[in-house]
């Protein structure tokens, strides 16, 4: 593995002045192990003492955050169309099984965290969770890296926002109370179907829809609203009119505070691997796939117009919107905490 390489951006390098500060960690640093359960079968845990845990989004990216954290690299979630498959070729790992089983674990993210948190050149900017692999993958619930994430974010008043499939959020719910108190907190849940024979071939490794709106509910029941993001939408297989219907009264009876729909995207490394599993599932969508995103990574225009279009027709229907979204955080307020400073307006996540 090309540990060395891997640089301090999800996908993409960084120059902090000097080339030998470029990776994230050196080979001394990996431990490599694998776990003897069922839940984990397959499944090489490379324990890393990362150098860097805040990473910039580069300026092309079009995510309305500026900042990441990211304990994990590589997702046992195993979604076919994971548009972050393509961080794993940095490790001269591949972008399919290996995305999904060869698990880099960042053992000292929390500390790293807060010792950022500290710093004077920090001002505590909105901190994204989720955005790149899931942080409430089944990894969490051995390593355990959330809790002291949450801690040092709770402790400098850091306004951060969280999105997942994991329904091990739900362990944390007391820390994300308590930080809900001192600043802002923003936590999204991504459902994009309820179809269960497509989550079942396309999201092997998630947790069902409905556990995932379960998290929704319990959220809202807490005082902490939670919006869904409906991604992915996948064109042929989850795009009709029925299924569309059917996830948003799902959500919408889940409580949540807005619905935002995302058509798939295939970026390099994900194109790939979907295409495979495409080719073998359903061969005859193969080239209506190929016309439709002849022109790059994202569907056209006109498709995502239509999806959207949709999407939010139906969710007016079904009561989701910007009145219920006002009254999503509950949580009283209280001081900050000595020495926490004042965090900035927090940015959406969606």
């Amino acid at each position: 593995m090309r540990w060395e390489n891997l640089t301090g951006l999800e996908g993409g390098p960084v120059d902090h002045g000097r080339a030998g500060d470029a990776a994230l960690f050196g080979a001394d640093a990996v431990v490599s192990r694998t776990v003897d359960t069922p839940e984990f079968s397959g499944v090489t845990f490379h324990e890393i003492r990362a150098r860097s845990i805040v990473n910039r989004v580069p300026g092309a990216s079009r995510m309305p955050f500026e900042w990441t954290v990211n304990p994990y690299r590589g997702c046992t979630h195993a979604c076919v169309y994971c548009f972050a498959r393509n961080t794993h070729s940095y490790l001269d790992l591949d972008t399919g099984l290996d995305f999904d089983s060869q698990i880099v674990v960042k053992v000292n993210a929390p500390e790293l965290l807060r010792r950022h948190l500290a710093s004077r050149r920090w001002h505590g900017e909105h901190i994204a969770m989720g955005t790149n692999v899931d942080c409430y993958q089944r990894a969490e619930g051995r390593y355990r890296l959330m809790p002291g994430i949450l801690e040092a974010l709770r402790d400098y008043a850091n306004p951060f926002s969280i999105l997942t499939k994991g329904t091990l959020i739900l362990r944390d719910l007391p820390l994300l109370r308590q930080a809900a108190e001192v600043t802002d907190v923003g936590i999204s849940v991504s459902v994009g179907f309820v179809d269960q024979e497509l989550w079942r071939t396309v999201e092997p490794g998630t947790p069902a829809p409905e556990r995932r709106l379960d998290v929704v509910r319990a959220l809202s029941d807490a005082g902490i609203g939670c919006g869904v993001l409906m991604a992915p939408v996948i064109p042929f297989l989850g795009d009709r009119p029925d299924q569309l219907r059917a996830t948003v009264r799902a959500i919408a009876g889940a409580g949540a505070t807005s619905v935002t729909p995302l058509v798939l995207h295939l970026r390099p490394g994900a194109r790939e691997w979907f295409m495979t599993w495409l080719a073998q599932n359903h061969p005859y969508l193969v080239r209506r796939y190929e016309r439709l995103y002849a022109e790059g990574a994202y569907a056209p225009k006109w498709y995502q117009r239509r999806v959207t279009r949709q999407v939010h027709e139906l969710a007016e229907e079904f009561g989701i919107g910007p009145s219920r979204a006002a009254a999503r955080r509950r949580v009283p307020e209280r001081e900050a905490p000595v020495g926490a400073g004042p965090g900035p307006t927090q940015l959406s996540l969606l």
